[in-house]
């Protein structure tokens, strides 16, 4: 009985948390997250603001739990991947991205907008970057050191804009097109629009 309880718990807390998400997200939209109150976004979602303050101290908590929660996320992800796989292919690696982007397609665009927080997109980019240069150290250690930050800026900023355009057009192609359009641009550059 008492599992029952708990389960039945467990589920209003996620149904609670994930309201409270779309609501700020939607929220996001329209407005900077220092000029969102608890007020304002328990009423959004038809919530107790009791309810709220059971779970977080702030907006800002709310929002820093939040982005806590998708680089722990985004970070099994990019460690999911070996090096030498890698290397082989880039291809399973780039489709997680795109899952993980697609997944949290709203929550990704209410933070990296211009309402966002500068430094999650910050944090994201310092993955992808610790990631990045580790794999490549260890797969051409031979390599010109100083061009490793050069490419990785310019892949970083190449998927980040690909995201971009593909959220602005609705998601409408699957996160494995997005991916093999991204490793073909990655591999073979100006080649894909032939």
């Amino acid at each position: 009985m008492e599992n029952n309880l708990d389960t039945k718990s467990d589920r209003r807390i996620r149904k609670t948390k994930k309201a409270l998400k779309e609501g700020l997200t939607s929220l996001m939209s329209e407005k900077s997250i220092k000029n969102i109150s608890v007020k304002e976004l328990t009423e959004k979602v038809d919530i107790n603001r009791g309810t709220f303050y059971l779970h977080y101290k702030d907006v800002f908590d709310m929002v820093e739990q939040l982005e806590a929660e998708m680089l722990k996320d985004f970070t099994k992800v990019m460690e999911s991947h070996t090096a030498s796989k890698l290397n082989e292919q880039p291809l399973p690696l780039l489709t997680d991205i795109f899952l993980f982007l697609k997944e949290n397609a709203p929550m990704c665009a209410a933070l990296l907008s211009s309402n966002g927080d500068i430094a999650f997109a910050n944090h994201l980019k310092e993955i992808v970057r610790e990631k990045c240069l580790k794999d490549w150290r260890e797969l051409f250690h031979n390599g010109k050191v100083n061009n490793f930050e050069y490419f990785y800026s310019f892949i970083l900023s190449g998927c980040i804009g690909l995201f971009e355009t593909w959220l602005k057009n609705g998601l409408v192609e699957t996160p494995e097109q997005m991916a093999k359009l991204a490793e073909e641009m990655i591999t073979y550059g100006i080649k894909v629009l032939k």
